[in-house]
């Protein structure tokens, strides 16, 4: 009971929220809500003209009959009110046309409404939150789970309304001929709504188990996608597709569960219904028969009759797949609920081309509040400095880096650009001082000079072409078939590594940061490569503070600073000579190296 009362204040709060998502759709709303007023009106209406006429016509008939003469429809004699009939009908196709296209509007608005938060708030979001989350599951809530929402409100909705006033308007007007046929049809659709009742609870949870296993099949997908050349590497192209094998069956058991629920109450319910029309026209015949009833108020009954029962199965049959709509939704709203970084402050300090001084204070981080990982680190990297970061892998190296970026925040402490804290700037204004390049690379589909320029879009292309010069990677775009213009494809993988490498380092020349951050930026390229580069950024790094994360110690003796990281902090720092003086950890990792 008690879960129940929860399903049910969950769903409530889902729909509260989507109503709200659509406040700006409210005319269209109104116009719907207007039309269906109407169409329940002329739709009532329509049987009840329908048997004044068929009355009308059968007396005539009768007429006919008796006198011996030819019965033919007339103007007068039952045109005009045929003619009249088919105007409802055609009006009430038209308001019925005039729902479903603005239903579909409605339902595309709030996708492409809810899309746009998502993409908001996917740059809202922490990189904790990606930490936590498969990518597949991500990417399913914005496509799978909009998909399915956007089509269930399409029909679902609209069935719902209609069909309520319809159900409604119908039962009355069955009481107005007959109360005792209508207890009957009344019984059974009891018995209908038991049916409902039971398979809907049954759709929900299933509903959300198929979301929830088509966000695993995504997340597989993308894994055997980015990995396919490590797993073709270790000859494991059987286990890949037994892992999808599996993770497929699973989805195809939970799409068939929640399918089944969905499809198997139409039926039902339809089943029901016609024993109850069975029974309904055994006793309106009798009646019939006995004169009690006249031949258009017997067909009109019959047509009150489905109009009532078709919609309640179809209403039946849409509430499940609104309840599948309602798992989606509550799945992107969790999504859009997530804890975002903190805001940027209301009145920040602005830090324009920075001078590139920068000290961490007394920092103190970890991932979970329970874990602290770096403790009271302090440091501090003057104008013009190279700043060398090495230790073992896992060490906490790029997390210092991570911090300097406010990619994360730290838990107490401070870091300081020209001496401000960098809480108290925008992100967007701290980062804009920094170039970073990585050691995973990143390159979009579209041509190399755009990705050059991706960070300074206006850049002209002998900017581009400069900044790729000092790269080193001019000569190389050149033999290229289409040169600056050449597209490179998904992943780019019609350029080697190392080349990628050196397009990412091309970006941020261009960019012009007052602050370097090099994460292993020349662990993918070949000696005589990583030669020109450091030549290149020689050049870059010159008057500019520069942060490096190496593993080969031969590449940093000549840094201003080198910080020696384990376990998260940092246990010695100083020049090249002053570590091996000490002949610390820094001096066992550099001999390492070269024994």
């Amino acid at each position: 009971m008690a879960n129940k009362s929860k399903n049910l204040k969950r769903q409530a709060k889902t729909i509260k929220r989507l109503l709200k998502s659509v406040r700006q759709e409210y005319p269209r709303l109104i116009i719907v809500f207007i039309s269906i007023i109407f169409y329940t009106v002329l739709s009532l209406v329509a049987p009840v003209y329908s048997a004044n006429i068929v009355d009308m016509l059968w007396n005539h008939i009768q007429d006919a009959i008796n006198e011996g003469v030819k019965f033919s429809i007339t103007w007068q004699t039952g045109g005009r009110e045929i003619l009249i009939l088919l105007i409802i009908y055609i009006a009430t196709a038209g308001l019925y046309t005039l729902q479903k296209f603005l239903m579909t509007s409605f339902s595309e608005k709030l996708s492409l409404s809810l899309r746009e938060k998502i993409s908001h708030k996917i740059n809202k979001l922490p990189l904790s939150y990606f930490d936590n989350h498969k990518k597949g599951e991500i990417l399913s809530r914005a496509t799978n789970d909009l998909d399915k929402m956007s089509e269930a409100l399409q029909t679902g909705l609209l069935t719902l309304f209609t069909s309520i006033g319809t159900v409604v308007g119908s039962i009355i007007m069955m009481i107005y001929f007959n109360i005792g046929l209508t207890i009957v049809f009344l019984v059974f659709m009891i018995i209908s709504m038991v049916l409902t009742k039971t398979f809907t609870k049954k759709t929900l949870n299933y509903a959300i188990e198929r979301q929830n296993q088509i966000a695993n099949l995504t997340s597989q997908v993308e894994e055997a996608y980015t990995g396919r050349i490590i797993i073709k590497s270790f000859n494991q192209e059987n286990n890949s597709i037994e892992s999808m094998r599996q993770v497929t069956e699973q989805v195809a058991e939970a799409t068939r569960k929640a399918d089944f629920m969905t499809n198997a109450i139409n039926p039902a319910i339809r089943l029901v219904n016609r024993l109850g029309q069975v029974v309904i026209a055994v006793f309106a015949g009798k009646l019939l028969i006995e004169q009690k009833l006249t031949v258009g108020v017997f067909q009109a009954f019959f047509q009150y009759l489905n109009q009532a029962s078709e919609p309640l199965t179809e209403a039946s049959y849409m509430l499940n797949s609104l309840q599948s709509a309602l798992a989606s939704a509550e799945r992107i709203y969790n999504m859009l609920d997530e804890k975002e970084i903190t805001k940027d402050p209301k009145n920040p300090e602005v830090v324009e081309n920075a001078n590139g001084e920068v000290e961490f204070r007394n920092v103190s981080f970890g991932y979970t509040r329970n874990k602290t990982l770096m403790k009271n680190i302090s440091f501090k990297a003057k104008k013009g400095q190279k700043i060398a970061i090495v230790g073992t892998t896992g060490a906490g190296k790029t997390t210092l880096i991570n911090l300097l970026m406010r990619f994360y925040d730290v838990n107490s402490g401070e870091i300081l650009l020209d001496g401000y804290d960098t809480k108290k700037l925008t992100r967007e204004n701290l980062r804009n001082n920094f170039g970073m390049v990585l050691q995973d690379t990143w390159l979009f589909e579209g041509t190399i000079a755009e990705n050059i320029a991706y960070g300074k879009p206006n850049a002209t292309r002998e900017e581009i072409i400069e900044a790729a010069k000092m790269a080193r990677v001019d000569f190389f775009i050149r033999t290229m078939p289409d040169g600056y213009d050449t597209v490179l494809t998904s992943d780019a993988e019609n350029i080697s590594v190392g080349q990628r490498q050196l397009l990412t380092i091309a970006r941020v020349i261009l960019c012009n940061p007052s602050i370097l951050i090099l994460d292993e930026a020349t662990s993918s390229v070949d000696t005589r490569t990583e030669i020109e580069i450091g030549k290149a950024m020689e050049n870059v790094m010159k008057n500019r503070t520069s942060f490096v994360i190496a593993h080969r110690l031969s590449t940093i003796v000549d840094a201003d600073l080198i910080l020696v990281m384990q376990n998260g902090n940092i246990i010695e720092q100083g020049t090249h000579k002053e570590l091996l003086d000490k002949n610390g950890a820094y001096a066992d990792l550099y001999n390492s190296q070269f024994a």
